[in-house]
C-alpha cells in the first residue's frame, strides 16, 4: 500500500499548510487555517522535522494523509505547485482534506480486501474502484465533492468484513465506543474485541492481547501497548501507533511501523 502512505518529496507541504491548530499541548504557536506553518521551508520540507516533539509540535508527528498529498501535488494539479501558481492555491486547499479522506478510505478498503473474504470480495475491490476513480477526478469536482454518503456505504462494509473476520474468536468482547480512558488493562484478554471508536486514551495495556481485534477509529493517544500482542488487529493505522507508548516488544500487523521513539 506504499501509494497510500505519505511521501512528503512529491509533495507541497500542504499539511503545513491547510489544517488550522491551536497553540496548545500538541502546538507550540497558533496557526490559521490556509496559511503557512513557520517551520515550513521554500523547499516545501519541514525546518525541524527532526525535533518536532522537543521544539513543541507533537501534533504534527501523528498525522497522517494516507498519501493523498503526493496525489494532489503530482496528479491533480500535476505538478504545479501553490507558490508557482497562486491562482490555484484556494482550489488546491479546497481539494486536499477531501482527497485525504478518499485516501483513507482506499486504505481500510485495502485492509478488508486482504481478509481474503470470498463472498465479500467483489463488493470491497468495487467499491475500491469507485473510491479510486475519484480520486482522478478532475479538482472543480473534488472540490465540492461530499464524501460523507461514500463514508457510510464502506463503514457498513467494514464492520461486516470485521465481523466475519473475528467470528471464530470465542469469548469476543463487544467494547465498541466504550469510555476506557485511562483504564488499567494490562494483560487484559482483548483477542477479538470489538473496540471500535473506543475512547483508549492514557490506557494502559501494556502486555494485553489486542489478536485481531478491531480497532477502527480507536484512539490511542497516549495508551501504552508495551509488551501488547495486535498481531492481526483490524484497520490498526500509523497515526494511531505514532500517539501511543509502545516498545521493542510490541507485536504489531505488518501494514504499519515500530514508531522509532519506541525503541530510542
Amino acid at each position: 500500500m506504499t501509494e497510500l502512505r505519505a511521501d512528503c518529496e512529491r509533495c507541497f507541504g500542504l499539511c503545513c499548510v491547510v489544517p488550522a491548530f491551536a497553540k496548545s499541548a500538541d502546538f507550540a504557536v497558533d496557526k490559521p487555517a490556509r496559511t503557512p506553518c513557520r517551520n515550513l521551508g521554500t523547499d516545501f520540507r519541514c525546518g525541524i522535522h527532526d525535533s518536532l516533539r522537543q521544539r513543541g509540535f507533537p501534533g504534527c508527528t501523528v498525522y497522517d494523509c494516507f498519501g493523498a498529498g503526493q496525489q494532489v501535488a503530482q496528479v491533480t494539479f500535476e505538478g504545479r505547485s501553490w507558490r508557482d501558481a497562486p491562482e490555484s492555491a484556494e482550489l488546491m486547499f479546497d481539494v486536499f482534506p477531501v482527497m485525504r479522506e478518499l485516501h483513507e478510505l482506499l486504505w481500510y478498503l485495502t485492509q478488508a480486501i486482504a481478509l481474503d473474504q470470498r463472498d465479500l470480495r467483489p463488493r470491497l475491490e468495487e467499491a475500491r474502484r469507485e473510491v479510486e476513480a475519484l480520486t482522478a477526478e478532475r479538482p472543480e469536482v473534488l472540490a465540492r465533492l461530499d464524501v460523507g454518503p461514500r463514508w457510510r456505504a464502506v463503514a457498513a462494509l467494514l464492520e461486516q468484513a470485521s465481523d466475519q473476520a473475528r467470528r471464530h474468536v470465542k469469548g469476543r468482547k463487544a467494547k465498541r465506543g466504550a469510555d476506557l480512558i485511562g483504564k488499567k488493562l494490562a494483560g487484559a484478554h482483548l483477542r477479538g474485541a470489538d473496540l471500535r471508536g473506543a475512547y483508549l486514551i492514557g490506557a494502559d495495556l501494556r502486555g494485553a492481547d489486542l489478536r485481531e481485534a478491531d480497532l477502527i477509529g480507536a484512539d490511542l493517544r497516549g495508551a501504552n501497548l508495551a509488551g501488547a500482542d495486535l498481531t492481526g488487529a483490524l484497520f490498526v493505522t500509523q497515526v494511531q501507533l505514532d500517539g501511543a507508548q509502545g516498545d521493542a516488544a510490541t507485536k504489531l500487523p505488518p501494514d504499519v511501523t515500530r514508531p522509532t521513539r519506541w525503541t530510542s
